[in-house]
């Protein structure tokens, strides 16, 4: 039965500065003449306002009131209104609002800069005006504070990881405005032992080879890590499947990052290979076999880091070290600073292949299984590892096949956990780079679809559409969202594109009912905006007839290609590879894998599974590097684009 009255647009709240005028506004539909009446609500005192009885409330902000709006019929039916804060400021800086102010956010508090007592609280406050009144979330180092959506930020008990740069994100319909980023100390710098300046992590996980056997494990191994990096304060960039100029490029992006003080993680996942204490990296473009100009040389990285004075120099290998043409000159490595910072932990030992663990839909490295046991341990970099090799020693399925390695000259006792004291510097590189805004678009019938964007790597998106309630004369509809036939030459369709991925994406937002999503991957090869359709599919309930419309949405190449479009560098110029993209239905995502869940298995980085120990079949390759100097490679990659800002 339809209701007597039904309320068709709420009142809004707002956040004004004192003397602003601006209206309320309420309406609604009924059987009958509609009566308003507006209430106010003060202090916990609650009044009808007299002479407000039209569907505009017109208000000259004097102070902070709640309102709401009460409707009648002639049948005495009644229903009320939302309440709505009208949040007014009493002292705002001169200039404020902007004389053309049209409602978008504006910060009238910033938080400050606070040093605190471990287990003592911390307390930040915001405030921002705006139309809509804005809705606000904190930041920490870059991360998400996934409970802090309020103007003020509250810690009950500090922690040292509770250290770090905070600000807040204010955002309503109009817009977002950003507040300063401020630092905060819990106990102080001098009263802890040791702590970074900053924290940069760079993952690589080359999963999908051109030209040799595909991998599994890097999907899962470098979305774990980046979590458990990001709780420990680290602002990370993770990357899928780079070929060789994209690794160069994410290397330089990386080490202009680094500075005095700073931890610097670099993990790579993938293939790989070892001569003489070298190890070299290979690309997903390498040919077969690959020539020694194919490769990244991982000394040479570690070089460029150290130049940069950081504090902390951590090199996690996931990958095989088998000898390959032991008669191949070496290339040329300058030896390395005895500066006393330098921590290499390689997943499995000289001359021997790392294993992949595959259970169920996911597969996971057996380095990263223990390694992400014990990554978040407050203890000494070197004596965290120590305690991820004795597990990997003792795990029977790799008894005699796989032993972790670690090499190092840490002079200090510093550990992941240590707490950030920005120094400056460092603080300006940091990037504010967060997933773009969710929207919403409405098809000719009434039917809204919300649009939201989520990136578990840098490089990686989905865009994801969710049907909201339909209108009452449409039934059974389905949502579908694709690229038009005339955009295929920027992204091609692959069904096979990183279905672990996609997996992923249901584990993490399993409680979310999406209707569809669509993959971007490799947002570093797209060069122009990105058009998406969608095409909904619905029965019309006065014709029982099924019936489709479409409708089209624009994605913005910057927020696409954001690591490689961050705010003080331009984008190389690359050749136009295409990027890789795929549509699927989440209730397929979760079913992607044909193992039985429980049924683990190993493989080795090439392929291999145990217990065979079968020896690679690429030892007749020509494994070893002797690629030119890693910043003249670089250097003359950013002189083919359009960038002159690089160093």
């Amino acid at each position: 039965m339809q209701e007597a009255i039904v309320i068709t647009e709420q009142p809004i709240s707002v956040s004004v500065p004192v003397g602003y005028s601006f209206t309320l506004r309420c309406r609604a539909e009924g059987r009958t003449s509609l009566q308003y009446q507006w209430f106010s609500q003060y202090q916990s005192v609650c009044c009808q306002i007299p002479g407000a009885t039209k569907e505009d409330l017109p208000i000259t902000a004097q102070q902070t009131q709640l309102y709401t709006c009460r409707i009648n019929d002639l049948y005495k039916n009644a229903v009320f209104s939302d309440w709505v804060k009208v949040e007014v400021h009493q002292c705002v800086a001169r200039g404020l609002p902007p004389r053309l102010w049209r409602g978008e956010p504006v910060i009238v508090l910033n938080p400050t800069e606070q040093r605190v007592e471990v287990g003592k609280p911390l307390q930040l406050q915001c405030a921002a005006m705006g139309v809509p009144a804005p809705s606000y979330q904190w930041y920490r180092n870059g991360n998400l504070l996934e409970q802090q959506k309020k103007k003020k930020l509250w810690i009950t008990h500090t922690k040292v990881s509770d250290s770090g740069t905070y600000l807040c994100c204010a955002s309503n319909s109009h817009g977002e405005h950003w507040t300063n980023a401020v630092d905060i100390h819990i106990g102080t710098c001098r009263s802890e032992k040791f702590f970074a300046t900053g924290k940069i992590a760079l993952l690589v996980g080359n999963n999908r080879y051109q030209h040799h056997p595909n991998l599994m494990a890097p999907v899962t191994d470098v979305f774990e890590l980046s979590l458990l990096l990001e709780q420990l304060g680290f602002q990370v960039v993770s990357l899928l499947d780079l070929n060789k100029a994209e690794m160069v490029t994410a290397v330089s992006r990386f080490l202009q990052l680094l500075g005095k003080g700073v931890y610097a993680i670099f993990y790579y996942a993938g293939h790989g290979y070892e001569h003489s204490g070298r190890n070299y990296m290979v690309p997903v473009d390498a040919p077969q076999p690959y020539a020694p100009e194919n490769c990244i040389s991982v000394q040479r990285i570690l070089q460029k880091m150290q130049q940069q004075q950081t504090a902390l120099n951590l090199i996690l290998l996931d990958t095989c070290r088998k000898w390959y043409n032991p008669e191949c000159a070496l290339s040329q490595v300058q030896p390395l600073e005895p500066w006393g910072n330098t921590v290499y932990g390689y997943a499995t030992s000289e001359d021997a292949e790392a294993y992949e663990l595959q259970d169920g839909e996911f597969s996971s490295g057996i380095f990263m299984k223990y390694l992400k046991k014990h990554i978040l341990q407050e203890k000494k970099v070197t004596h965290m590892l120590e305690d991820v090799l004795e597990d990997i020693g003792q795990d029977p399925l790799v008894t005699g096949k796989q032993v972790m390695e670690i090499k190092h000259t840490l002079k200090e006792a510093r550990s992941l956990t240590d707490p950030i004291c920005p120094s400056g510097a460092a603080a300006e590189h940091w990037g504010r780079g967060h997933e773009p805004l969710s929207k919403t678009v409405t098809f000719p019938c009434g039917v809204q679809v919300e649009l939201c964007f989520r990136q578990l790597f840098s490089n990686v998106m989905y865009v994801c559409a969710k049907l909201q309630p339909p209108p009452a004369h449409v039934a059974d509809a389905r949502l579908q969202l694709c690229r038009p036939t005339e955009m295929d030459d920027v992204a091609v369709l692959k069904e096979s594109c990183l279905d672990q991925v996609e997996s992923l994406l249901t584990s993490v937002y399993k409680r979310e009912e999406l209707d569809c999503v669509f993959q971007l991957c490799g947002l570093q090869k797209i060069q122009t905006d990105v058009v998406l359709q969608l095409d909904l599919h619905y029965t019309q309930l006065s014709t029982k007839q099924r019936t489709c419309e479409s409708l089209q949405t624009t994605l913005q190449k910057s927020l696409l290609g954001q690591f490689f479009s961050q705010r003080n560098y331009s984008q190389p110029n690359y050749q136009r590879t295409p990027a890789c993209t795929g549509s699927t239905c989440l209730q397929d995502a979760s079913a992607l894998s044909t193992d039985p869940k429980g049924q683990a298995s190993l493989r080795t980085g090439s392929g291999h599974s145990l217990p065979s120990s079968i020896p690679s079949h690429s030892s007749s390759e020509p494994e070893e590097n002797d690629e030119s100097d890693l910043s003249e490679l670089c250097s003359a990659l950013l002189r083919a684009g359009p960038g002159q800002d690089y160093p």
